[in-house]
């Protein structure tokens, strides 16, 4: 029996840090697919986020945001902790905590709103006050990234092959455009 539970324990302790580091933080899972704008705000009935989620709510808003493949993250500090959503859903501490480690944010007061590119690094930064906070901003960031402009731009359909001249069952001679063999 004891031998068994120092097994498990020995187990525990070199795999323990293998599974922690595998677990990926909410930034890290979204990279690539979408833009997060984050509001870190002291409580949930904050003026900027209460005014943040209300003019998201607003069709014409929703409909950018949801087009720049925009999520919308809210971290709270509350009595009990910190707490974060993720568009509404809850994040649990882990992913809070791993959220708030990625942004590698600095002591500030006020409540800080941040865009976070598809490629996982931050586009625009706000503390409101004494900054003031409009969405159009940060669509227009948005769509000023690399990446909003090839996810735009359409793709271009491949030009049909020219038909062989010569006759029928003769092989064409290669031209400039088709594959040389390769010399030895």
């Amino acid at each position: 029996m004891l031998v068994r539970s120092l097994t498990l324990a020995t187990l525990m302790a070199f795999t323990g840090p293998l599974l922690a580091a595998d677990n990926r933080g909410p930034l890290e899972q979204d990279q690539g697919k979408f833009r997060p704008l984050i509001v870190i705000a002291p409580s949930s009935i904050d003026p900027t986020q209460v005014q943040l989620k209300k003019d998201l709510e607003q069709p014409e808003n929703k409909q950018k945001f949801t087009e720049r493949n925009m999520v919308l993250y809210t971290v709270n500090y509350t009595s009990i902790g910190t707490v974060g959503q993720r568009d509404g859903k809850d994040l649990g501490a882990q992913d809070t905590n791993a959220l708030i480690r990625a942004l590698k944010l600095g002591a500030s007061a006020g409540t800080k709103v941040i865009l976070v590119g598809k490629d996982g690094e931050k586009k625009v930064e706000k503390t409101v006050p004494p900054d003031t906070l409009d969405l159009a901003e940060f669509f227009a960031a948005v769509d000023k990234m690399p990446m909003a402009e090839k996810e735009a731009a359409a793709p271009a359909e491949p030009e049909p092959a020219a038909p062989a001249a010569g006759k029928p069952g003769a092989k064409a001679k290669p031209g400039k455009h088709a594959p040389q063999p390769l010399e030895d």
